[in-house]
C-alpha cells in the first residue's frame, strides 16, 4: 500500500512513521495484530482505548500490535482499482496475512465501516466463510454489549476490559498455532477467557426468542474487569499523531461511573468505580509530557469532576503544565463538580471549552433520569466560570426523554437565558450554546424498554426549540442530525436479522454513516423494507418481561436492579451515587459483603476504589500559587538547517510545524510565545515544500527563552525527531524577526517512467521562449510564464538537475514538473530539492 503513497489523497494518514510508533522485526514475533479503527486516521488517533491496547499487547516481546483505519473512498478506489489490499500502517502487512484484526465498535454508526475494513482487506466479511488461513476477527467496544446485528461478522467479541483480555487472546492464538488446532478448537480454547463472547456458540432461535447456548456451561458471557488500575498497562509514550481531533496527552483519571444516570450505557456497563493513584496520574503526566511534547493535555473520565483526589492532583501538576503553556482541558463535567480554585488555575493558562450537562431543562425531568442537578446549582457553576475569564458555555441537553412533554423542551430555553443572564454585563463577548442529541434507548440501561422517538417527532421537537432560541441574543442552538439519532435507534437495540441490512447497505454504498456529509439514510431503508422487517420495531418500546437480545450478555447488572431503577424513574425519584452513599445492590461488585455476578472474576475483589473515601472538593483546599514563568522571553535565535525524505515528504506543512514544535518540547528546548490570550509559539518556515517532495535542505527558524550552543540544539533534536526528519546542522541569527527568503532553488528530479519522453518534453520545454500557463488570482486569471522561472536544466538517462529562479514570480515545483511533463503523478517521478539560496 506504500507504494501507492504518491498518489493517495492525504497520505500522511497511511505513512505510519508518527514519533513513538512501536516497530517490531516480523521474525521475532509469535503474533500479529492489527488494532482496527472504523472511521479516520483523524478519528481513531484520538481513540485512547487503541493506544490502551497497543501499550497492553506490545509490552509482550512475542506479540505485535500495529494500527489500521478506514481510508477515504478516493483511496479505498484507489486501492481497489490497482488491486492493493488495506495494509497496516507500521509494517505495511495486508490485512489478511495478520493473525488477528481487533476492531473498536465505539458506535452503531460504524457498522457498514467494518465491512469496509475486511473487504478492502481481503477478508471474508462473514466468520462463517473463514477458515485456518484467516486472521481471527474481534470486536471491543461499548457497543459489543449488544452488537448482535455484527454477530455474524466477528469470530469474538470482548465484553468490558480488554487490557488483560486482548493479550490473553493472542497468548491462545499462539498455542494454538502451535500445536496445529482447527479454527473451531481455538474458539473453544477462548471462552475460558473472561468477556470472551464467540456469537456462533449461540443459535439464533427467531425474532422475541432468546438465543440458544450451544455449548454445556456457556449460557452467559460476564464482562472483563480491570480490578486495579494502577497494576494496568497505561501508554507514557505514544505514537504522536500528523494531526488527530483531539491531538492531546490524554490521562484516564478513572474508571467507571455510579452517578447512575438512568440514559446513560457507559455508566452501567464499566462499574465499579476504579481511581488511579495519584502516583500513578503523576507519572502518566510528567513522563507522558515529556515524551511526546504535546502541549495539551485532558483529563478523562466518565465523571471527571466525581474524582475523589481533583483538586489535590491539580495542585500537583498545575506548575508542570504552567512552566510550559500546556493547557489542561476538561470534559463534558457534571453541574458543580469544579471547584473554584480549578477553575481559577485553569483560566490562567489557557481557558479551553466549558462544557457543562444539566441534560434536561426542567427539575423534573432531570429527577426522571436521576441527573442529581439543581438549576441552582448549575447557575453557581457558570458564574463561577464567566468571573474566571471565561466568554461563553456549551450545554449538553438531551430530547425525547422518557416522560418529556413540551414544556420540559421549553425549559431549555428558559434555562439557557438564565444561564445568558448569569453573566452580568462585564461579559462582552458573551455565547451560550446548547447542543441538543435525541435520546436513544440503550441496552444494559434502566431505559432499555422504552421507546425512541419517531424521525417526524423528533424533526417536530427540534422546530420548537428553534422557534424558542430564534427570538433571543446571546444563545444559539445546535444540534444532531435526527437522520443519525434514527439511525443508532435501529442498530442500538436490534438483533440478527439486522446482519443483512447492514451488509446489505454497505454493498450500496453505505459509508461513514457517523459523518453529515457522508450520511444516507436510503441504503439502510431500502435493506429494511427489502428483507420485510420494520424499522419501528427495533426503535419502539419493549415488553419487560419478554426476552431481549442481550440477555446472555452480562455487565454485571441484575435485571431486578434495572427494573428498579425504571420504577423510580417513572416515579420522578433521585438515586444517590452510591460511592458516598448507600449500596443499592447493582449486582457488579462485592462492596459491603454483597456478592458479585461476575462469578468467575470473583478472586479479583471487585470493588469500588478510590483515592479518597471522601472528594477533596469538600474540605480544606490544598495550597497552590498562579505564578508562572515568563513564556515570552526571547533569549536566543537560532536557524536549524533538516533534511525531509523519505516518509517525512508526505507531510504538509501544517503538519509539519505540529512536529517540530513537539519535538522541541521533547528535546527540551524551550520555546517563547508569543502574549495575548491565546501565546503561539514563535516559530517560522521558508516557502512551504509541496506535499510528495523530499528535500536535503530546508530550514525553520526560532526563539528559545534560554540560550544553547547551536551544536547541542542539532543533537537534542536529533534524538527526537520521527522518521525523516533529520537535522543537519544549527546556527544562531540576530534577534531581528525579518530574515531574507530564498531565491534560487535547486532541485533533481527522478524519472522512474517512461525516461525518454519525459526528456524530451523537458527539452523542448527548455528550447522555448515562453512557455505560459493560466492561473487564477483574486482578480480573475494571469497568464504566466513559467519557462522564465527555470534557470537552467540539465538532463541525464534518468535525471533531470533543476535550478529554479524565483525572483520574477513563484509556482509549485511540482506543478511545473507535472505541467511540462503533461499531467505525470509522482508515481512517474521523484522530486528533491537539494539547495536553495538567498538574495
Amino acid at each position: 500500500m506504500k507504494e501507492l503513497l504518491p498518489i493517495l489523497p492525504r497520505p500522511s494518514r497511511y505513512i505510519g512513521s508518527e514519533w513513538g510508533v512501536v516497530r517490531k522485526d516480523p521474525a521475532r514475533v509469535t503474533v500479529r495484530c492489527a488494532l482496527a479503527f472504523p472511521d479516520m486516521y483523524e478519528v481513531g488517533m484520538s481513540y485512547l482505548g487503541q493506544r490502551i491496547l497497543s501499550e497492553a499487547v506490545n509490552a509482550h516481546p512475542r506479540f505485535w500490535a500495529e494500527r489500521v483505519y478506514a481510508p477515504c473512498v478516493e483511496t479505498a478506489a484507489i486501492l481497489r482499482d490497482r488491486g492493493v489490499f488495506l495494509a497496516t500502517l507500521e509494517s505495511d502487512t495486508p490485512l489478511g496475512e495478520l493473525d488477528a484484526v481487533a476492531f473498536s465498535l465505539t458506535h452503531e454508526l460504524c457498522y457498514t465501516n467494518v465491512l469496509y475494513m475486511l473487504d478492502l482487506g481481503g477478508i471474508p466479511l462473514r466468520s462463517a466463510q473463514r477458515d485456518e488461513t484467516h486472521p481471527l476477527v474481534i470486536a471491543g467496544g461499548g457497543s459489543t454489549f449488544n452488537a448482535e446485528p455484527m454477530a455474524p461478522f466477528f469470530d469474538a467479541m470482548v465484553l468490558g476490559d480488554g487490557e488483560e483480555t486482548l493479550p490473553a487472546i493472542l497468548a491462545c492464538i499462539e498455542k494454538s498455532r502451535h500445536v496445529g488446532e482447527s479454527r473451531e478448537q481455538l474458539l473453544r480454547g477462548l471462552i475460558d477467557i473472561p468477556g470472551i463472547y464467540v456469537p456462533s456458540f449461540f443459535a439464533d432461535q427467531g425474532p422475541g426468542m432468546p438465543l440458544k447456548p450451544l455449548v454445556e456451561g456457556y449460557e452467559k458471557v460476564e464482562k472483563a474487569v480491570v480490578a486495579d488500575l494502577n497494576a494496568a498497562p497505561f501508554p507514557r509514550g505514544t505514537a504522536v499523531p500528523y494531526g488527530a481531533v483531539h491531538d492531546r496527552l490524554t490521562m484516564e483519571i478513572a474508571r467507571g461511573c455510579t452517578r447512575g444516570c438512568r440514559f446513560c450505557q457507559a455508566g452501567m456497563i464499566y462499574r465499579p468505580v476504579r481511581e488511579r493513584s495519584l502516583e500513578t496520574l503523576d507519572d502518566i503526566l510528567t513522563r507522558g509530557l515529556a515524551e511526546t511534547g504535546y502541549e495539551e493535555t485532558s483529563i478523562l473520565s466518565l465523571s471527571t469532576g466525581d474524582f475523589s483526589a481533583l483538586d489535590t492532583f491539580f495542585t500537583r501538576s498545575f506548575d508542570k503544565c504552567a512552566a510550559e503553556q500546556v493547557s489542561i482541558s476538561l470534559p463534558s463535567l457534571r453541574v458543580g463538580s469544579l471547584s473554584a480554585p480549578i477553575m481559577e488555575r485553569i483560566s490562567s493558562i489557557r481557558r479551553t471549552g466549558a462544557t457543562l450537562a444539566p441534560e434536561a431543562g426542567s427539575q423534573r425531568l432531570r429527577d426522571v433520569i436521576n441527573k442529581g442537578v439543581t438549576e441552582e446549582e448549575l447557575i453557581d457553576h457558570v458564574r463561577l466560570l464567566f468571573d474566571n475569564g471565561w466568554q461563553g458555555v456549551k450545554l449538553y441537553f438531551m430530547i425525547g426523554l422518557p416522560t418529556e412533554t413540551d414544556a420540559d423542551l421549553d425549559a431549555i430555553v428558559d434555562l439557557c437565558l438564565k444561564v445568558r443572564d448569569a453573566a452580568g454585563r462585564h461579559v462582552k463577548r458573551l455565547q451560550v450554546t446548547a447542543a441538543v442529541s435525541p435520546f436513544v434507548p440503550k441496552p444494559q440501561t434502566p431505559f432499555q424498554w422504552e421507546p425512541q422517538l419517531s424521525y417526524d417527532e423528533i424533526c417536530r421537537r427540534i422546530g420548537r426549540l428553534r422557534d424558542g432560541f430564534r427570538v433571543h441574543k446571546r444563545i444559539n442552538l445546535k444540534f444532531h442530525e435526527p437522520e443519525m439519532t434514527t439511525l443508532e435507534g435501529l442498530f442500538s437495540r436490534g438483533d440478527r436479522r439486522l446482519a443483512e441490512v447492514v451488509e446489505q447497505a454497505y454493498r450500496d454504498g453505505a459509508l461513514f454513516s457517523s459523518w453529515k456529509d457522508h450520511l444516507s439514510l436510503g441504503p439502510y431503508r431500502k435493506a429494511v423494507e427489502e428483507l420485510g422487517l420494520s424499522w419501528d420495531e427495533f426503535t419502539g418500546p419493549r415488553d419487560p418481561e419478554s426476552p431481549l437480545p442481550w440477555d446472555h450478555l452480562s455487565c454485571g447488572l441484575t435485571r431486578r436492579f434495572l427494573l428498579t431503577e425504571r420504577q423510580r424513574a417513572l416515579a420522578e425519584r433521585v438515586t444517590e451515587d452510591c460511592r458516598y452513599a448507600a449500596c443499592r445492590n447493582c449486582g457488579v461488585c462485592g462492596h459491603d459483603d454483597h456478592i458479585s455476578t461476575l462469578t468467575a472474576q470473583a478472586h479479583k475483589n471487585i470493588r469500588p476504589r478510590l483515592v479518597f473515601t471522601e472528594r477533596d472538593q469538600e474540605g480544606e483546599q490544598p495550597a497552590y500559587s498562579l505564578d508562572k514563568p515568563d513564556l515570552t522571553i526571547r533569549a536566543a535565535h537560532f536557524r536549524i538547517w533538516y533534511q525531509k525524505t523519505g516518509p517525512a515528504a508526505f507531510l504538509s506543512q501544517l503538519e509539519l510545524q505540529a512536529v517540530f514544535e513537539r519535538a522541541l518540547r521533547r528535546a527540551g528546548l524551550p520555546l517563547s510565545f508569543s502574549a495575548g490570550f491565546h501565546p503561539m509559539p514563535r516559530l517560522s518556515f521558508g516557502m512551504a515544500l509541496p506535499v510528495g517532495v523530499a528535500s536535503r535542505l530546508e530550514w525553520i527558524n526560532i526563539f528559545l527563552r534560554e540560550d544553547f550552543d547551536p551544536d547541542e540544539v542539532t543533537a537534542r533534536l536529533d534524538r527526537v525527531m520521527p522518521e525523516g526528519l533529520s537535522p543537519l546542522r544549527t546556527e544562531r541569527l540576530d534577534m531581528g524577526k525579518r530574515q531574507p527568503q530564498p531565491v534560487i532553488e535547486d532541485f533533481e528530479l527522478l524519472l522512474l517512467r517512461d525516461a525518454p519522453q519525459h526528456l524530451a518534453q523537458w527539452a523542448a520545454f527548455m528550447e522555448s521562449d515562453k512557455f505560459l500557463i493560466t492561473r487564477k488570482t483574486k482578480r480573475g486569471t494571469k497568464d504566466v510564464d513559467i519557462r522564465a522561472m527555470v534557470a537552467s536544466a540539465v538532463t541525464s538517462d534518468d535525471t533531470v538537475t533543476l535550478t529554479c529562479d524565483w525572483r520574477e514570480g513563484y509556482i509549485s515545483p511540482l506543478a511545473l514538473i507535472q505541467t511540462v511533463l503533461n499531467g505525470a503523478t509522482l508515481l512517474d517521478f521523484n522530486l528533491t530539492k537539494t539547495a536553495q539560496r538567498f538574495a
